[in-house]
């Protein structure tokens, strides 16, 4: 297809689902609303459909590219109304199949053998079909059953063709509407662009897999099918075949005998280890990705698939996150006004007064209900929106954390309806703040950063000697003497710090022994009382050096 024809089966589309009722008409310039008003698709009657449902099917019509973006945008409830957002969220992968034919080319050219000499077994019927690939049962030559995921062709073209429209529309709206510039459109087509390239890697999704499995590794938590990297390049992706129940399938999980609750729980104890002890977490965590083993009915294991989407958060936003969750646990507005500000995620010129009123009236109606009557997800959602009415910006790692925590919660209401999101999550966020901040933490950081101090320590005297030539080539001013002696006397100040720390290391050395000789976990209750006092001196130098 052309992209003048893709552009007229998109038109035709637009026009067969009255999608112009979306278009903020009353706010653009003349010339466009007379357009708008005068277009042929007046002449198509309105369908007897909700705006939601219309826009379901509409992006249905169009395509693996649209249906995707629909998928992601049913999770941005800070942007859509409650209504579509709903409508949006049952898009499902209902893309039809390509030819088991052009699946098998695909295979041989990025593998360089015919299927026959790669596998033993390879069905031509695919298991799954999803927007961008879709899935072939096979057994490889040595006996192991694995699926072979492939791309679709011609994929790359499609979608470039749609993401230019879509930065096309996204640009007039921001433009046009008044809602525009908080909405952020052009934001939310980039963050899909980013999104849809990075499953449009198979390898990038099979290097995903890979280290989630290795953080999990040997976990009774959840299981990650191994890849196979032989067999695995951009356009194909061949992994272990898994067995289990789809994580949906709620009648099948209770005859087999499965103790919902501490599935449930499960799953959220592994959401919070990805983001706070891993900062790497699965984030397309819908039920057609989720299975469990119900080998062991009283303690199940998950199972997950499509490593496509994954997330990550900095440390800083680790910790603002831990601090900010618990500061809502102890109903401390203030402290999670300062932490917003102090992250940067509102303007520093906030008036803490005032933001602090907007949360205690978002949060004191959702205190006064039950735990496991509040939704831990819609609670963040909520916090969001108030937050945007202080001009903050849209912070894409949180929106999503904010999609896969939606996600986690909604699955486990569906397995156990009492599920207490808030009494499973603050022990856990409790003793992650305790380790970060703790002995263990310490002695971590320190290890972690000793040779980079070690390493630049050497270098300073010559940058000092570089700037003072710098600063004398070009001939002094009253400016420049000032910064002169400013960096003479920063240079003091790093020349006293030097055997600041060579005790630092000596010190560090101690530290890292003992480390060695106990457990983290247990090292409050076993380390002895001179190991204490190295590591208060450690860090009471770490703290004079830093000053």
């Amino acid at each position: 297809m052309t992209r003048l024809q893709r552009l007229f089966r998109i038109a035709w589309v637009f026009c067969r689902y009255r999608l112009d009722t979306f278009l903020p008409l009353a706010e653009l310039p003349g010339p466009l609303k007379v357009f708008f008003l005068l277009a042929p698709w007046h002449l198509f009657p309105q369908p007897k459909l909700s705006r939601g449902d219309r826009l379901r099917l509409a992006m249905e019509e169009l395509g693996p590219v649209f249906v995707k973006f629909g998928q992601i945008l049913s999770t941005r409830r800070d942007l859509l109304p409650d209504d579509m957002a709903e409508s949006l969220k049952h898009l499902q992968d209902r893309v039809p199949t390509f030819p088991s034919t052009t699946a098998r080319e695909i295979i041989e050219k990025s593998l360089g053998a015919p299927v026959a000499e790669l596998f033993s077994e390879f069905s031509a019927d695919p298991m799954a079909s999803a927007s961008v690939a879709q899935v072939h049962a096979a057994t490889l030559l040595n006996g192991q059953k694995v699926v072979v995921k492939v791309l679709r062709p011609g994929i790359e073209r499609v979608i470039q063709q749609d993401l230019a429209l879509m930065y096309l529309m996204a640009g007039l709206l921001e433009k046009y509407w008044s809602e525009g510039k908080r909405l952020h459109p052009v934001e939310v087509v980039a963050d899909y662009d980013s999104t849809i390239h990075d499953e449009l890697d198979l390898q990038r999704e099979a290097a995903n897999a890979s280290q989630l499995r290795r953080n999990f590794d040997n976990s009774s938590l959840i299981y990650i099918p191994f890849i196979d990297w032989d067999y695995t390049r951009k356009t194909v992706l061949v992994m272990e075949r898994i067995h289990g129940i789809p994580i949906a399938d709620v009648a099948a999980l209770r005859e087999a005998g499965v103790d919902m609750k501490v599935l449930a729980e499960k799953g959220v104890e592994i959401f919070f280890t990805q983001v706070f002890r891993d900062s790497f977490f699965h984030a397309d965590m819908h039920p057609g990705n989720i299975f469990v083993d119900v080998s062991n009915p009283v303690d199940p294991k998950y199972i997950a698939i499509d490593f496509g989407i994954v997330g990550t958060l900095a440390p800083d936003d680790q910790s603002y996150l831990a601090r900010n969750l618990l500061a809502f646990f102890r109903r401390d507005y203030r402290q999670v006004a300062q932490l917003h500000i102090q992250s940067g995620w509102v303007p520093p010129d906030t008036r803490v007064n005032e933001f602090e009123a907007a949360i205690r009236t978002v949060c004191e109606p959702i205190f006064e209900k039950p735990l496991k009557d509040i939704s831990f997800g819609h609670f963040l959602l909520r916090l969001f929106q108030t937050a945007r009415r202080f001009n903050m910006e849209v912070q894409p790692q949180l929106v999503l954390l904010q999609k896969t925590l939606l996600n986690v919660e909604g699955l486990g209401r569906q397995l156990y309806p009492d599920l207490d999101l808030w009494s499973t999550a603050q022990p856990f966020l409790e003793s992650w703040m305790r380790k970060r901040i703790g002995p263990s933490g310490l002695i971590k950081s320190l290890q972690s950063h000793l040779p980079a101090w070690l390493e630049q320590s050497p270098e300073m005297p010559q940058l000092v000697h570089d700037t003072l030539v710098q600063l004398r080539s070009s001939g002094p001013t009253e400016e420049q003497n000032r910064a002169t002696l400013e960096l003479l006397r920063d240079n003091q100040i790093r020349s006293d710090r030097r055997w600041r720390r060579t005790l630092i290391a000596a010190a560090l050395v101690g530290g890292a022994w003992v480390s060695t000789q106990y457990e983290l976990p247990n090292l409050a209750q076993s380390l002895p009382p001179w190991g204490w006092a190295m590591l208060a001196v450690a860090a009471g130098l770490v703290a004079r050096g830093s000053r």
